[in-house]
């Protein structure tokens, strides 16, 4: 394989799962990105960094974060009522009143509404 298809197919991985990862833990998220500007990275070790961050446990701190960077996407678009809504939701995780997935089902929410070819392959909001 050439190296132009080596780098896109870590670009893409990568771009897939960077939400996932940072999710997870922002010191793995800055080591892959890191990592990633180097002259040839390699798919194998991308893959096992990104199943390391799958391993890990919940970070409320960091899923915060991830949820934070995605908004970003629709700011611009949604209502303060969706914002307000989002980060209700958001504080009632942080607070232990509600999980993961009520947050990120409202996010798809938001998603449906405003359209994002990026976010859609994202593994954070597809939960593959």
């Amino acid at each position: 394989m050439r190296y132009k298809d080596i780098r896109k197919e870590c670009e893409e991985l990568w771009a897939k799962n960077k939400y996932y990862v940072l999710s997870k833990s922002h010191k793995a998220y800055l080591e892959i990105r890191a990592y990633l500007r180097e002259k040839e990275p390699d798919v194998l070790w991308v893959n096992k960094k990104i199943q390391e961050a799958r391993d890990m446990k919940e970070s409320k701190k960091d899923f915060s974060n991830a949820v934070l960077h995605i908004w970003g996407y629709f700011k611009k678009e949604a209502s303060i009522m969706e914002k307000r809504i989002l980060f209700d939701i958001l504080n009632e995780y942080m607070e232990e009143r509600s999980g993961q997935t009520v947050v990120i089902d409202y996010v798809n929410t938001l998603l449906k509404k405003y359209p994002n070819e990026y976010l859609e392959k994202s593994t954070f909001l597809t939960g593959e």
